[in-house]
């Protein structure tokens, strides 16, 4: 085998000399390892290649100790953890199939293309499993509104979302948002989404059949995106603006085309193995097709497109350039794929074939340039578990008594206060750069407890939302874990949809603290526990460690991005108020919780304490009945508690349904802590007069809490708090003060 590729590239002898291969981020032990697979030094593009798949991102070596906990089964489970994206049954031989993954390291540095490569490049992962693609949806973090540098960033992550969605035709329908100085440097941009698939159809990424042929789609390989895997596996420095060639650039025309023609190809039947070219491109999906069939795989590298004159083996293999993917056919199909990709004006060369050795081989100019075992490359990266400890930090705050806190007296002024919030304002200049509507699918549009879309052809439809909250999970990561789960479960169940199953993204600071490590662990431990006790396995999802900035750590923000099924379109719920008349009904105890949440964080200027408690049997007893009531058709509106508690939700029922209410709260608390705790398996509902009486029965009945607070009616929001008049403003004041907020700050 050649030992030097080029006159630009190191021999094997100079890589071990010099240490070159630590550039990549591979250590001395994991060379020691390579070489032992390999039975000889590492040339250039080989260290390349094992960089890229042994790094975090593409092989969770310090992260798969604690993705063992989570549950990946269920009766509803077609396809776990492994494959591009994971798919529940949803009856009537359909399933659907989603997944969440992270763009964060490019979109600090290259905020409209990180974003719109993200979205990219979770459309592939649902359509190579065969999929229709029918939703998108983000979770975004970013620092304070109040820096330049954030504005930037979030405007732009903004256009390149709605820039690569719009165009592709998948509809935005919906996300989060949240603001905090902790994620300055460092923003967070996960992109999940949704498809629909026949079980029949249901694609897997395996390079099956030895000598058959491998084919490559979509555009020329250029540089962009070199090393994008080892980029996203290091912590952002000052230096990381200069790797704006780590970044992606993308083309939704060219994705268009590819995912129609891929479509075409999976429903004729013909295809062996099909998988997208994300992390680590072309290096990436040959070796873990190979590995999943038991196979090796042949890669003739002068048969790859390549947009630029002069790319070397060592550059194919690891860019990262958009729109691609890799598929195997038999022989005597080879005509037929090409004929397909030909309609829509796309070429398939052949670039491989599968073979029966087990190794990853490239050729180029007629030289063997590279043999590595694919077992090595996918299945025997070193696996760590890195040391933790608890924080002291975390110590500190278990003597924080958040109800001591001087009570606020203005809970009108508070109100308004908290509604200007960034993260608790509306998020209607971001979405309404999204194309939500298109394919004319879209039940329940952004801006609601979770988003719903139909299903064709059906009374049925899908709930989709994503959540997390940072800040209790830094404060307590086990119950911050559990609440992300069980706040996405409520979402869905207020909009009338029995949950099904959860994609995460975990991002987190650097695993090589134990600090880190420890708030990873713990939150893992409580989001396996919610998703074992509320039946929702996790089926897929994607680890981003390394998110640091100048300050240190992000919050550990463990997303969770959920799928959940409504039975019948009579079933879908949204917040707004409907009627007037109609009864105000709080579910679930209040108590003195204030830690990690908005009132806190804008009132009082800190984050600090422990975050609310939550027993998942509670919860587990909240869902069922408001989801049987919901069926039962008992319920007019419904409403998740969360940030900013009882005030807002009331405040975001009125302004959503274009109508006031009268409420008044008994509770034990003083008034602003009955108002803007963030107590969890809290419900807002509300019921006509004729079945409210019913409902409270039906509910009480199960062992649940319930009040009923007041009527919807009037041009204002009034709450008491004892009888004592606590909040009194115009739903036209709260709505302008939650709708201006964004778009003052970004003017």
């Amino acid at each position: 085998m050649a030992q030097q590729l080029s006159a630009k590239e190191p021999t094997a002898q100079q890589i071990e000399e010099q240490k070159i291969y630590k550039q990549f981020g591979v250590s001395d032990s994991e060379y020691e390892k390579i070489c032992g697979f390999l039975g000889r030094k590492p040339n250039y593009v080989e260290i390349g290649v094992f960089s890229v798949m042994w790094s975090e991102h593409c092989s969770y070596k310090n992260s798969k100790v604690v993705l063992k906990k989570f549950p990946v089964t269920g009766p509803r489970v077609l396809m776990g953890p492994g494959e591009g994206a994971g798919i529940v049954d949803i009856g009537d031989n359909q399933a659907v199939v989603f997944k969440i993954e992270s763009h964060n390291h490019p979109s600090a540095v290259e905020p409209y293309q990180g974003a719109a490569t993200g979205v990219g490049g979770i459309i592939r992962d649902i359509f190579s499993m065969g999929a229709r693609p029918v939703a998108v949806l983000n979770s975004l973090r970013f620092g304070r509104l109040t820096n330049d540098r954030v504005k930037y960033l979030f405007e732009h992550v903004v256009s390149g979302i709605a820039g690569y969605g719009n165009c592709i035709g998948i509809p935005t329908v919906g996300g989060e948002i949240m603001f905090d100085e902790s994620y300055e440097g460092n923003p967070l941009v996960n992109a999940m989404c949704v498809g629909i698939i026949d079980h029949d159809k249901i694609q897997k990424g395996v390079a099956k059949g030895v000598g058959n042929p491998v084919f490559y789609v979509g555009p020329a390989t250029g540089r962009d995106g070199i090393h994008g895997a080892t980029f996203a596996s290091e912590d952002l420095t000052a230096e990381s603006e200069s790797k704006r060639s780590a970044v992606q650039v993308g083309d939704p025309f060219m994705e268009k085309l590819v995912l129609e023609a891929c479509l075409e190809l999976i429903n004729s039947g013909i295809v062996v193995g099909i998988q997208d070219m994300g992390a680590a491109g072309l290096t990436c999906s040959s070796s873990e097709m190979a590995s999943k069939a038991g196979n090796g795989m042949e890669l003739y590298l002068d048969a790859v497109p390549q947009r630029e004159a002069g790319m070397t083996p060592y550059e194919m293999m690891l860019s990262e350039s958009q729109e691609r993917m890799l598929f195997v056919v038999k022989p005597e199909h080879e005509e037929q794929a090409r004929a397909i990709f030909a309609r829509w004006g796309l070429d398939c060369p052949k670039v491989g074939k599968v073979t029966d050795d087990g190794n990853l081989k490239l050729f180029h100019n007629g030289e063997l340039v590279a043999d590595m075992p694919v077992t090595a490359l996918v299945d025997e990266c070193p696996m760590y578990h890195k040391p933790s400890a608890v924080p002291a930090y975390y110590e500190a705050n278990a003597s924080v008594d958040t109800a001591a806190y001087p009570e606020i007296t203005d809970l009108n002024d508070a109100l308004l206060k908290v509604l200007a919030s960034p993260t608790v304002a509306s998020k209607e200049w971001v979405y309404n750069q999204y194309d939500y509507m298109v394919r004319t699918s879209t039940a329940v549009q952004p801006g609601s407890d979770a988003a719903v879309v139909t299903i064709r052809g059906s009374r049925k439809a899908l709930s989709m939302s994503t959540d997390c909250n940072g800040r209790f999970v830094y404060l307590d990561p086990e119950v911050g874990g559990r609440i992300a789960v069980a706040e996405a479960a409520r979402n869905n169940v207020c909009t009338g949809a029995e949950p099904l199953a959860i994609t995460d993204n975990l991002n987190f600071g650097s695993p090589e603290k134990p600090e880190i490590f420890w708030q990873l662990e713990k939150a893992t431990d409580g989001m396996a526990e919610a998703c074992r006790k509320l039946n929702a396995p996790v089926i897929g999802g994607n680890v981003s460690l390394y998110n640091e900035n100048a300050k240190g750590a992000i919050y550990p923000t463990p997303v969770v991005g959920m799928v959940g099924l409504v039975h019948d379109l009579d079933h879908i719920t949204t917040q707004g108020f409907k009627s007037e008349g109609d009864v105000v009904l709080l579910l679930g105890d209040t108590k003195a919780e204030l830690g990690g949440s908005e009132f806190q964080y804008v009132i009082h200027g800190v984050t600090e304490g422990r975050p609310p408690a939550i027993d998942l049997d509670v919860e587990k007893v909240l869902l069922d009945s408001v989801l049987a009531a919901i069926q039962n058709g008992l319920v007019a509106s419904a409403h998740d508690l969360s940030d900013g508690g009882l005030a807002v939700a009331l405040a975001e029922s009125c302004i959503s349904g274009g109508i006031g209410a009268k409420v008044n709260f008994d509770s034990a608390l003083r008034a602003d802590l009955a108002l803007f705790s963030e107590s969890q398996s809290r419900i807002l509902l509300s019921a006509s007069p004729e079945k409210a009486a019913e409902l409270e029965q039906f509910l009480s009945s199960r062992g649940v809490p319930v009040q009923a607070l007041g009527t919807v009616g009037g041009e204002k929001l009034q709450v008491s708090v004892n009888a004592v008049s606590a909040i009194d403003a115009s739903v036209t004041q709260l709505e302008k003060v939650w709708k201006d907020a964004i778009p003052c700050l970004m003017n």
